[in-house]
């Protein structure tokens, strides 16, 4: 969510992304869809860069917010939106998804499109577009987004079944392969833990009883478990969050930072440590660590969940709420 070809199967539509194209048995996804369908020359990329732009400025927690909104759409029945839906036994609903916010910037973006060209784009781009934009604002690389995504009908909590913090590194492997992405694509997502937090519930265990030892994990760095028992004592009440990205002078800044905490020891989550001491994903951990070209790889992998079980063509619809179902 490129510049090179990539080729990827997901669950039976296969996607060919070239030269800003993507390719399909559907109506494909491409780079400037809305070219001309709004009021000839306005640009929708442009209005919901501006409303990112806001809200940004005053809170730039809206970067992880949306890498992880767009993350836990795609991942459940593809980026279709399904997750902005309300209802009592929505998306929204389910335990992983109680946390997600990024809802307000997306509504108001919707808004923003809607008052200059009503029922064309859909929730599912903004929900890209969004991200694309808050992860430039962040530092990162601008990569390109493809549009043409419409919007699902259907949202149900039973439905939602996400990768835990706690997953291993080949458990993690073979949920992303069911989504047509690639161990590097994964290994390039979990690099969205660059920013953000995570509560002291996600990673308790490895500070107190890791797997049932009575121990802390001890592949964890005894300074980094030091100030995390700091952070999250064993009888709290509160639960309080840490960075995931342990360098303080980089945790708000998409780059490689992530891979070089990692490697150090200083994953906050089980997935991300173990990420960096797996045999399969250890040699692309360094790499990245040691490397240059993180924005453009990760903007890869981004374009690529982005497109993940995409609806398109007359499939889904397109919401006039991003919260509700169209009714007529």
């Amino acid at each position: 969510m490129s510049k090179v070809a990539t080729v990827a199967l997901a669950l039976g539509f296969v996607f060919v992304a070239f030269s800003g194209q993507c390719y399909g048995a559907s109506p494909p996804l491409k780079v400037g869809f809305y070219q001309g369908k709004c009021n000839g020359t306005v640009d929708v990329e442009v209005i919901v860069g501006g409303v990112v732009k806001t809200w940004f400025s005053s809170d730039s927690t809206i970067t992880p917010a949306l890498l992880r909104m767009q993350f836990h759409d795609c991942f459940v029945t593809g980026c279709d939106a399904s997750l902005l839906l309300d209802g009592s036994n929505s998306e929204k609903t389910a335990v992983p998804n109680l946390s997600v916010r990024g809802y307000g910037l997306i509504d108001a973006a919707k808004a923003a499109v809607e008052a200059i060209c009503p029922g064309v784009v859909s929730c599912a781009d903004i929900i890209s577009m969004a991200t694309r934009d808050a992860v430039s604002l962040s530092g990162g690389g601008r990569y390109i987004v493809h549009t043409g995504r419409r919007d699902g009908t259907v949202s149900l909590a039973k439905n939602v079944n996400l990768p835990a913090p706690s997953i291993s590194v080949s458990n993690s492997i073979n949920a992303f392969s069911k989504k047509g992405l690639s161990v590097v694509d994964m290994v390039y997502l979990l690099g969205g833990h660059t920013v953000g937090v995570a509560h002291c519930s996600f990673f308790q265990d490895r500070l107190y009883n890791f797997q049932n030892s009575g121990q802390p994990d001890n592949t964890m760095s005894p300074s980094l478990l030091f100030f995390l028992r700091m952070r999250c004592p064993q009888n709290a009440t509160i639960d309080n969050t840490a960075n995931l990205d342990q360098n303080p002078l980089s945790s708000s800044i998409v780059d490689n930072s992530y891979y070089q905490q990692i490697m150090l020891h200083r994953g906050v989550l089980q997935i991300d440590q173990e990420l960096a001491q797996d045999p399969s994903t250890r040699d692309m951990v360094t790499a990245i660590a040691k490397g240059v070209d993180f924005s453009t790889k990760f903007g890869q992998a981004m374009i690529k969940l982005g497109a993940v079980q995409v609806l398109t063509g007359t499939q889904g619809q397109i919401r006039k709420s991003c919260r509700a179902v169209n009714t007529i």
